[in-house]
């Protein structure tokens, strides 16, 4: 009978170490998959949760203290296209690329939405392989006028030309049209200068 209790308390003692060492393999588990989450997988994350009747509304800090109340529309690779919510109300398409963001302010409720991973497809979507560069390129050959708020002011003008990690843009009046008369002047500007884009 002795024998008996020993063996279950041996066996108990045993459970409870195996159970003990399967949740400290989980939280291991669980501490490493969040040390690979990125800002864009969060940003993500609450994106895939919204709806067209409850769009993602983030209040952003900028790296150079502005702060701005956005709709995230497309998710790059390391930039995301939104609505600008101005103080009117009226929206403003932009150009946020992700190392401009010295800060996103969520709430209580949006922590753990953001914190779940979003499954792979096996393909990277189309807007993932998109870098920076590709947008820049494609508001180039559009001819757009647009305003770059970098870390140092504010531009206004025209991409004339976009390199690997630079642009080039004519320097011109707001709704001016870009002709050699109206350009004050060619500024090359690096894309880690750049905190928003706006059209």
């Amino acid at each position: 009978m002795r024998w008996d209790k020993l063996f279950d308390d041996l066996e108990s003692q045993l459970e409870n170490e195996i159970t003990a060492d399967d949740l400290e393999v989980d939280a291991e588990d669980e501490r490493l998959r969040l040390g690979r989450l990125t800002m864009r997988d969060r940003i993500v994350s609450l994106h895939a949760g919204s709806s067209e009747q409850s769009p993602l509304t983030l209040s952003v800090v900028l790296v150079t203290g502005t702060r701005l109340i956005l709709r995230p529309a497309t998710i790059g690779r390391d930039w995301m296209s939104a609505d600008l919510c101005d103080e009117g109300g009226r929206p403003a398409p932009c150009i946020v690329p992700f190392a401009a963001l010295a800060g996103i302010s969520l709430g209580a409720a949006q922590i753990t939405p953001s914190l779940v991973m979003m499954p792979s497809s096996g393909h990277p979507s189309l807007s993932l392989r998109l870098g920076l560069s590709y947008v820049l390129r494609d508001l180039c050959r559009r001819r757009r006028s647009v305003s770059l708020l970098l870390i140092a002011g504010e531009v206004h003008g025209t991409i004339d030309r976009v390199g690997r990690d630079h642009l080039d843009i004519a320097v011109h009046e707001r709704g001016a049209v870009r002709r050699e008369t109206a350009v004050s002047e060619y500024r090359l500007v690096p894309f880690s200068s750049v905190a928003l884009v706006r059209p």
